[in-house]
C-alpha cells in the first residue's frame, strides 16, 4: 500500500459488517500508520490496523485419534496464529495422532511452531472398549 493509497475491507469483528476504508497516512521506523473510516465502533479500527500490519486467525482443524470410538476429534488454536503460517502449522498436525482418551480442551499441541497457540480439543473421544474374545 503506497502512502495515500486506500484499501476497502469489511470488519469482521462484529455483526455489523463495517465497510471500512483504510489510507495509510505515514511510515516511520518501518512500521506503517493508517487512518480508518467507515467504523461504527474502535473495534473496527483495531481490526484494521491489525489486519494490514499482522493478520491472524484462529486455526480449526480435526486431529486423528488412535484407539478412539471416534477416528477424529475436532481442534482448534487457543489464540489466533499469524495468517502465512497456517499452511505450516497444518502440515504439523496432519502428522500428529493422539491416544483415546481425548477431552474436550486437552491440549494436543504446545506452542504449535513457537507461534505461542496451543491446538486444544474441542471434543470428548472415550476410548473404544475391546471386547474378550
Amino acid at each position: 500500500m503506497e502512502t495515500s493509497e486506500k484499501k476497502t475491507m469489511t470488519c469482521i469483528i462484529c455483526p455489523m459488517g463495517c465497510q471500512l476504508e483504510v489510507t495509510k497516512i505515514s511510515e516511520a521506523d518501518g512500521k506503517s500508520v493508517y487512518s480508518v473510516t467507515g467504523n461504527s465502533c474502535t473495534r473496527g479500527e483495531s481490526y484494521a490496523q491489525k489486519e494490514l500490519t499482522n493478520p491472524t486467525r484462529t486455526l480449526t482443524c480435526t486431529v486423528a485419534v488412535n484407539g478412539g470410538v471416534r477416528r477424529l476429534v475436532p481442534a482448534k488454536s487457543k489464540t489466533e496464529v499469524p495468517r502465512d503460517m497456517q499452511l505450516e502449522c497444518m502440515q504439523v498436525i496432519r502428522r500428529l495422532s493422539v491416544h483415546a482418551p481425548v477431552h474436550e480442551g486437552d491440549i494436543l499441541v504446545e506452542d504449535i511452531l513457537n507461534t505461542g497457540a496451543d491446538i486444544i480439543a474441542c471434543d470428548d473421544v472415550e476410548e473404544r472398549k475391546s471386547f474378550p474374545g
